[in-house]
């Protein structure tokens, strides 16, 4: 029998790649915000109610970190209470619903990798947020799997790779945050561990519950700026600098309205052991986005 997978978010960076990825699972019916307006709760139960879904993949989000400080109700209405919705609809349908979560629920002054049990203490109107929408689909009561991503880019809409692509090739020099570390994380890399991750529970294998998904190993925003610039190069990507014109800077030199995490790294040991996967490091996926991109230039 097939299995009916209802997709929220599909315009978005995860969401188009999981346009892609849950074809290997079941039937997607794939919806964006024009399809349906997702703050809605009569249009949203009523987008349930007709396609009775086996699955919902919720990848809508409200992700400006930093407009979310003074759009709060906006941010909370996407983050919190479509979780919460899709929650309660799916704990009276035995419906299945995968969410993504933040690095940002936590405030970042941990030394080490967090864990999925560590305490939570976001410091921005986002993590609060995405949190709260947690915590809501938890208190429902319905079959969830929950993963937490970090960093995320791919090769559609805006993010760090192609804003430093776009700026190495306008200036002659960068300043670029240093002092802030996480794993850069491909959509497609969250997409495909999706996919897989429900396959697999389809089989018996794993369970549902709350993981962190990201590369192996560790960057700061400076490091990340200079690997994709050297790697850029040795693409022959027309740029003005190379890795050694991008200088470190404090997050003191360059304030934003929301705080962000000193250390966003996530262990991933439940992810790996429980779905038996091994995560690749974060510079080998970069380095195959920069070659798609370099290819689609040329």
């Amino acid at each position: 029998m097939t299995t009916n997978i209802l997709l929220l978010g599909a315009d978005g960076q995860v969401g188009w790649e999981l346009r892609r990825s849950l074809l290997s699972v079941g039937k997607v019916s794939a919806i964006t915000r024009q399809d349906c307006s997702l703050t809605d709760r009569t249009a949203v139960t009523a987008l349930i109610a007709s396609h009775q879904p086996d699955i919902i993949v919720n990848a809508a989000a409200y992700t400006a970190v930093d407009l979310a400080e003074s759009e709060s109700q906006q941010a909370y209405a996407l983050n919190r209470d479509l979780p919460a919705l899709l929650g309660e609809l799916a704990r009276q349908r035995d419906i299945l619903v995968v969410d993504y979560s933040t690095d940002y629920v936590f405030d970042g002054s941990k030394s080490a990798p967090y864990f999925e049990h560590d305490e939570t203490a976001p410091a921005n109107i986002y993590g609060a947020s995405k949190l709260a929408g947690l915590q809501a689909l938890q208190a429902c009561g319905c079959r969830h799997l929950v993963f937490r991503v970090s960093w995320v880019y791919s090769a559609r809409r805006g993010n760090f790779i192609k804003t430093i692509l776009r700026l190495a090739a306008e200036r002659d020099a960068l300043s670029i945050v240093s002092d802030q570390i996480g794993s850069p994380t491909p959509a497609s890399l969250i997409a495909d561990v999706s996919a897989n991750c429900l396959r697999l529970l389809a089989a018996g294998i794993g369970q549902a519950g709350v993981y962190h998904l990201a590369p192996a190993g560790q960057t700061s925003w400076h490091g990340l700026a200079q690997e994709i610039v050297g790697h850029a190069q040795t693409l022959n990507m027309p740029l003005k600098i190379k890795p050694e014109d991008i200088k470190p800077t404090p997050t003191s030199g360059y304030p934003t309205p929301a705080q962000r995490p000193a250390n966003s790294v996530m262990n991933t040991d439940k992810l790996q052991r429980t779905f038996q996967l091994q995560l690749p490091h974060w510079q080998e996926p970069l380095a195959h986005l920069l070659q798609e991109i370099s290819e689609s230039r040329s």
